[in-house]
């Protein structure tokens, strides 16, 4: 006798394996992802500034032992630095305690597959770069080199197409791992899933997305004013707000 679906369930069901699906949202979403940030920060600011600055001391040290190299290496850290702080924004958000500590969950759990995402962004960013100068440096040595007033102009506006090429291009790549720690941290996603699924959440909601990275960049503009002191209050808040971008549109699904 063939068993019906009901008596050949086992209970407790197993939960659907999460997908990667992202919602969209409107644009004034991002206004509350910062507000969200902004209390996040509130519910334990030690902590945040706490890891904002051992991070920041670590990212300058690192740079003061090569500064190129530096760079790269911070790029390639960025996943598992960002999968830290994801995870400091979702302890304080569930009511739970965040620590110190959990700043370095990123290199504990999933680290390999974040380094790949890390080595993704790094491969994009310095290769897009590399690119560009090739493409700008014949136009602004041959021109400089005449000596002429003109051609000084056009090597200027050689390097400032360069600078804009790089930003323009950059925009997939940050958006494919955006929210890539996240996704790699908390749902065990392969890289490769997670940059696919992180770049279609931002691809689907790119006006709110657009509006947060401009307040983000004029934030970071004056946080670096005052000796850089500002980044103490503006990472924590911007992370919390990430998280909160996370939880609106992959876990509001």
């Amino acid at each position: 006798m063939t068993e019906s679906p009901a008596e050949s369930a086992v209970f407790p069901l197993a939960p659907a394996p999460f997908t990667g699906d992202s919602r969209e949202v409107d644009a004034d979403a991002c206004f509350d992802w910062l507000q969200q940030g902004w209390l996040l920060f509130l519910a334990n600011p030690g902590v945040w500034i706490g890891c904002t600055a051992l991070l920041l001391v670590i990212l300058m040290a690192i740079v003061f032992v090569d500064y190129l190299f530096g760079q790269i290496v911070i790029t390639l850290l960025t996943p598992p630095f960002g999968a830290g702080m994801f995870q400091i924004g979702r302890q304080l958000a569930s009511g739970g305690e965040a620590r110190i500590a959990d700043l370095f969950i990123g290199f504990r759990h999933n680290a390999s597959s974040l380094l790949i995402v890390g080595a993704a962004l790094a491969a994009g960013v310095f290769g897009l770069a590399f690119i560009a100068f090739l493409l700008v440096s014949g136009g602004f040595f041959g021109n400089a080199i005449t000596g002429s007033v003109a051609g000084f102009r056009i090597a200027i506006g050689s390097v400032m197409l360069a600078g804009v090429l790089v930003m323009a291009l950059s925009v997939p790549v940050l958006m494919a791992t955006w929210f890539a720690p996240a996704l790699v941290l908390f749902h065990d996603m392969p890289p490769v899933a997670a940059m696919r699924a992180s770049f279609a959440a931002g691809a689907r909601n790119w006006a709110a997305m657009t509006i947060f990275s401009i307040f983000l960049v004029i934030a970071l503009f004056f946080a670096t004013l005052p000796f850089g002191l500002g980044l103490l209050l503006l990472l924590p808040i911007f992370s919390g707000a990430a998280y909160a971008s996370y939880r609106d549109l992959f876990e509001g699904v």
